[in-house]
């Protein structure tokens, strides 16, 4: 049976108004914007093809080489729709607007994109990794059939849960028991039956988690979200890939906080950021990868150095948010696992900490 808040995941869309940059507007009037519902598991480049049509009667002679900017940060298309939603907007905008550019890729900072291909074996990739940190390998991923490896990537494309959970089903990744609902499902029966029946789900269990950790280091102050400061570059943010294994202990739920605690501790100690332990090498991982993912983890690896030089005093979580939604610390991570993730087997967080001066030495 489908869990609610999972279609809702599946369903959701951001309003998206698209304007053809200046300096490629070749007719007069300039082209009114392009409004979009794009899916927030889709991914940018997907969207060309309604884009196009709409400005080409304005774009000028050359060749198409397609990419968007948010307030002039160039947006890295392999990041779910969504997950650049949470993490830019601060105060969600709505609609969300864009610019897109036909000319003038930036390489320098984006990653080339050669059209939807890219993107479907850059998500691919994502796949294999999550299938390596929930089984220790990625075979199940690698030995899709071509046919199941399409209905995978249209089921995405056409935002169709059904389809994506009968193909996804076959490579074994498996599910985490939902502690909250078993407890509730124990006390409503216990006097009929035992545990064994409310266990048995007929999926493989994992205790652990793919992470993709989305941290925004700000050094100005904010008290509301309205006034959360543009971010301009994206050595603001560090990009942390790293597994949670969730751990049980009798009478308590392993919580969203346990979680963030267990890749973030120096949020949640009087230890600073420089004297962290998390960010020593034995919790990294070698994922199996092709270009792109290679290129992926290079710009991670390196971005990340900014958690660690940034301040020399504890900083403080602001944000936290995970599919536009900004949950309670104290929630069962087990239910954020099963309805939150994205359909590469990644849960995507993005947290706004706020830290000392940057410029202070």
């Amino acid at each position: 049976m489908l869990m609610e808040a999972q279609k809702y995941v599946w369903e959701g869309a951001i309003p998206l108004q698209i304007h053809l940059h200046e300096s490629e507007v070749t007719t007069f009037p300039p082209p009114p914007p392009a409004l979009i519902l794009a899916p927030r598991i889709g991914y940018l480049p997907l969207l060309i093809g309604l884009i196009k049509p709409y400005f080409s009667s304005a774009l000028p002679p050359g060749v198409d080489t397609v990419w968007f900017d948010y307030k002039g940060l160039p947006l890295r298309w392999y990041i779910p729709t969504g997950v650049l939603f949470d993490l830019l907007c601060g105060e969600p905008e709505r609609p969300w607007n864009l610019t897109v550019h036909f000319r003038g890729y930036p390489a320098n900072i984006l990653i080339p994109c050669e059209g939807e291909d890219a993107v479907k074996w850059s998500f691919i990739n994502s796949l294999k990794e999550a299938a390596y940190i929930i089984n220790g390998n990625c075979k199940n991923v690698m030995n899709m059939s071509q046919s199941d490896q399409v209905e995978l990537w249209r089921s995405v494309m056409n935002g169709n849960l059904e389809a994506y959970q009968r193909v996804s089903s076959k490579l074994k990744l498996g599910t985490v028991e939902d502690e909250y609902a078993i407890k509730m499902n124990l006390s409503s029966v216990k006097s009929q039956q035992g545990t064994g029946e409310t266990e048995a789900t007929g999926q493989v269990k994992t205790g652990r988690i793919p992470i993709r950790l989305y941290v925004c280091s700000l050094s100005e102050d904010f008290d509301d979200l309205e006034d959360v400061p543009k971010i301009d570059i994206w050595d603001k943010i560090s990009f942390i890939n790293r597994p949670v294994e969730i751990h049980k202990e009798e009478g308590k739920y392993f919580t969203l906080h346990d979680a963030i605690k267990a890749i973030l501790p120096e949020f949640f100690s009087e230890k600073t950021l420089m004297e962290s332990p998390s960010q020593g090498g034995e919790d990294k991982m070698n994922f199996p990868s092709e270009d792109v993912s290679g290129r992926k983890a290079e710009e991670e690896e390196n971005v990340c150095e900014v958690l660690e030089t940034s301040c020399t005093s504890k900083a403080e979580i602001r944000l936290i948010r995970i599919q536009g939604i900004e949950p309670k610390l104290e929630i069962p991570f087990s239910w954020v696992v099963n309805n939150l993730i994205n359909p590469d087997h990644f849960l995507h967080i993005c947290v706004y900490v706020k830290v000392p001066n940057l410029n202070t030495t």
